[in-house]
């Protein structure tokens, strides 16, 4: 394959890199490309050829809903296939969370994908971080936000986007409680554990300030 589609460009130029071949083997939704190299390692010395496929899923976006008038937080769980292959129960905890459009912002899109997974629209944001997944085989880097959001008493119906065939369940809860699934590992999803780790290190912050206005 030849074409490149926009998630696909060609390996950057970095000092002591030498690409040797870079093809694309994939151009579906994420496409996939193998990759061989060689790069200077840290004593000076070439690295042997190696043969890598990288993934290529480009920038996401994750929110925390967080009510600081009642100190709960909104997460939400769905059906992941490739949570149950790994072996893991398949309806998973995790943040609202989606994937950025080509130029969009990652503020905007994390507000665009609270409205859509959970009908919940945080009036106030903070940018937690931007970290990567998958090192070792995927491009993708998540870039993080709490929202600050007044909600409901009830979750109310399931959300999400049909056309995308996503159902989504929406689980209001006090942060004790999420704090509480944390360490008991029962968040078993990266970005879910990384904004709620951020939220205990921030929370009396946030309710102080958040709740000035």
């Amino acid at each position: 394959m030849s074409a490149r589609p926009p998630k696909a460009p060609p390996i950057p130029p970095f000092p002591g890199l030498e690409i040797r071949e870079d093809e694309l083997v994939w151009s579906g939704r994420f496409p996939l490309q193998r990759v061989r190299f060689t790069y200077a390692r840290f004593d000076g010395a070439r690295s042997p050829e190696l043969t890598w496929e990288l993934w290529r899923r480009g920038a996401g976006v994750a929110m925390l809903p967080y009510d600081p008038w009642s100190d709960r937080v909104a997460l939400i769980e769905q059906f992941r296939l490739p949570v149950h292959a790994a072996g893991l129960p398949p309806i998973h905890t995790e943040c609202v969370a989606g994937l950025l459009e080509v130029g969009e912002d990652p503020e905007a899109a994390a507000r665009r994908e609270s409205e859509e997974e959970t009908g919940l629209i945080p009036d106030r944001v903070e940018k937690i971080g931007r970290f990567m997944l998958m090192q070792g085989g995927c491009d993708e880097i998540m870039h993080l936000h709490c929202g600050r959001t007044r909600l409901p008493d009830a979750a109310g119906a399931t959300h999400g986007l049909l056309h995308e065939g996503e159902d989504i369940r929406v689980l209001l809860m006090p942060v004790e409680r999420a704090f509480a699934m944390l360490d008991a590992n029962e968040i078993q999803n990266a970005t879910c554990a990384l904004c709620l780790f951020w939220l205990r290190q921030h929370r009396a912050r946030l309710r102080t300030e958040w709740t000035a206005e």
